[in-house]
Formats: structure tokens, sequence, C-alpha cells
């Protein structure tokens, strides 16, 4: 059976088995390596009272929270892009 992708949409190589976590949009559970995990700075104060704070010299810290989504979820919020078939071998960065 030809292959769609080189690495079968996963990470892992030729470890053999790799542990599960759980969607953060649906819940779905899926391998680690398959996940996109996508990394963004939080901050618990809201923006406009950040950036008085700012001004005044306050640090306002961001916490960084990455999210995991499986493939799915990561097309519907378009944190990935659907190439054409030809690009999808092409070892490019997609998000």
């Amino acid at each position: 059976m030809p292959k769609k992708r080189e690495n079968r949409g996963r990470r892992k190589g030729d470890k053999g088995h790799v542990g599960s976590i759980h969607c953060d949009q649906c819940g779905a559970r899926i391998p680690e390596d398959k996940a996109i995990c996508v990394t963004k700075p939080y901050s618990p104060v809201d923006p406009a009272l950040a950036q008085e704070l700012e001004k005044k010299g306050a640090i306002i810290m961001r916490y960084p929270v990455t999210k995991c989504y499986c493939v799915n979820c990561a097309v519907y919020l378009g944190v990935i892009k659907i190439r054409p078939e030809q690009e999808r071998k092409q070892k490019a960065k997609l998000y």
C-alpha cells in the first residue's frame, strides 16, 4: 500500500510505542507524537489594565500555555492548513 506521507503523520520514527494524550478541544485520545501542540503566552491581567500598568513601570508576567490538538481540531481552528498532495511529502514547517 502506498504511503501518503513519509513519516506517516507522526514524529516517533522507529520508537515503537508512545503514550497518548487528550486533545484540548474535543477530548479525543491521540498519540503524543501525532498531536499538534501550540504554545502561546497568557496573561491573567486584562489587556487594557496591563497596558496602563506597563506605562507606570509595572512588570506584567505572561505565562506560556501549551495546548495540544488532534489533527481534526487543528485544521478546524486554523492552526495548520491542508496542503496539496504534492506538497505533503515535502519537509516544511507546518505552523
